[in-house]
């Protein structure tokens, strides 16, 4: 008798730095239909564990908008600033196997250090072996463990990187008192019971670090797939930071079905004026992984930037 196959988890877990823009979309549609095509479950959470990023009542906006999208999410809504405890008890059980570490350096000390695939500093282990003479921790990185950490990405294909030597130990509770992204993401996945990840190829980076935690706190690995980003004419990702402009304002079907070309769903043309119910259902009885571009990024089929 062959096994059931046991219906995913997805999750879609923007950041309250702005209203929702259309990049953030394609990557909410290609994580909902994933989930809900294979008569899962999809979750929401507003991860504003970065409080200084966060802006007022933007999470609440996102919230309207998906729902005025069409979006469903089982469950509560998470927040992670609603979270801490837990994170804090994940940082403690690290530092019992001795995973974690005091740090004392600075933005300032670690500005000629090599960067990694995202930009950060690679960080040399200046204190991996003891805070220096005179030092106090400012901050408590992960003792990253040697060897490459290979997983097969459901759309990029497979992926390795050697995180010891490409990133560094990285940070889990940064010296303002926060905790670090990587870690609140890894403990929410599991706590939710987060079986499948997709999300932008931007995040790719941060996949290898979340894999080496998920080991390190006995906890299992999710699948994960990677969507290509959506950029504008000149190449550059839609983002809050580059100004991409919200999508409150625009037609909810336009959105979407831009949303579903931008993933290769290849929606049929009388779909692009239909209500939103006529498009949804659609959108899950075609829905193929396999026809999403395997690159790295794609463009919108109008402006979305501005």
């Amino acid at each position: 008798m062959k096994d059931t196959p046991v219906p995913p988890v997805g999750r879609f877990a923007p950041s309250p730095s702005g209203p929702l823009h259309f990049g953030s979309v394609v990557a909410a549609v290609g994580s909902y239909l994933s989930a809900r095509a294979a008569g899962g479950r999809w979750l929401l959470r507003i991860e504003d564990v970065d409080a200084p990023r966060s802006v007022p009542g933007a999470g609440e906006g996102i919230v309207r908008t998906l729902a005025r999208l069409g979006f469903e999410w089982d469950g509560p809504l998470v927040w992670q600033h609603e979270r801490l405890p837990d994170y804090a008890e994940a940082l403690a059980v690290l530092r019992a196997r001795d995973r974690v570490y005091g740090c004392a350096c600075t933005r300032k000390m670690l500005a000629g250090a090599p960067r990694a695939a995202d930009g950060s500093a690679r960080y040399p282990g200046t204190c991996r072996a003891g805070l220096p003479a005179g030092q106090t921790a400012r901050a408590w990185r992960f003792a990253v463990a040697p060897g490459v950490v290979r997983f097969v990405d459901r759309v990029q294909g497979e992926m390795a990187e050697d995180v010891a030597a490409d990133v560094g130990d990285f940070v889990l509770l940064r010296a303002d008192g926060l905790y670090a992204y990587q870690l609140a993401v890894v403990v929410d996945d599991a706590a939710a019971g987060v079986t499948e990840v997709v999300r932008g190829i931007d995040l790719l980076p941060s996949t290898a670090r979340q894999i080496a935690l998920q080991a390190a706190l006995d906890i299992p690995t999710p699948r994960y797939a990677h969507l290509p980003v959506v950029v504008d004419a000149h190449g550059q990702k839609l983002s809050k930071q580059s100004l991409a402009r919200a999508v409150d304002g625009l037609p909810d079907a336009q959105v979407l079905f831009d949303a579903l070309c931008c993933l290769g769903q290849a929606p049929p043309a009388e779909l692009a004026g239909a209500p939103v119910a006529h498009i949804w259902p659609w959108a899950l009885a075609h829905w193929s992984l396999e026809a999403v571009p395997r690159t790295a990024a794609v463009h919108a089929r109008r402006d979305y930037d501005r």
